[in-house]
């Protein structure tokens, strides 16, 4: 399975791919500059409430290392409006621009 991360740049540009996203744990401790414990709580959290499905993870093989669990996109953008940190507010106002930009290409109903 290829896969594709997302990646924040020294000048807090955040590159999020079209691609399949899928991120090992360790990535997204970079991405959103937290420590373990606390991205832990932030998964666990999201899973107890049922917001979103058991589906947004994935355990792999990496030849000749070991096993990862990958979190796909959902996870990613929940966990972005649940941790509280740099990386995580980029990724907030990322995602919502593009909401926003596609809102702006919906035609308007004119009321007469």
């Amino acid at each position: 399975m290829e896969r594709a991360i997302i990646t924040i740049n020294e000048s807090g540009n955040v590159n999020i791919p079209d691609s399949n996203v899928w991120m090992l744990f360790s990535e997204l401790e970079v991405l959103f500059d937290v420590a373990a414990p606390t991205l832990k709580a932030a998964i666990r959290g999201i899973h107890k409430s049922g917001v979103i499905a058991e589906h947004t993870q994935h355990c792999k093989v990496i030849p000749y290392t070991y096993w990862a669990t990958l979190y796909n996109m959902d996870m990613i953008v929940t966990l972005a409006f649940r941790i509280n940190s740099y990386g995580a507010e980029r990724i907030r106002n990322e995602v919502l621009k593009r909401i926003y930009g596609r809102k702006e290409k919906v035609c308007e109903l004119v009321k007469t």
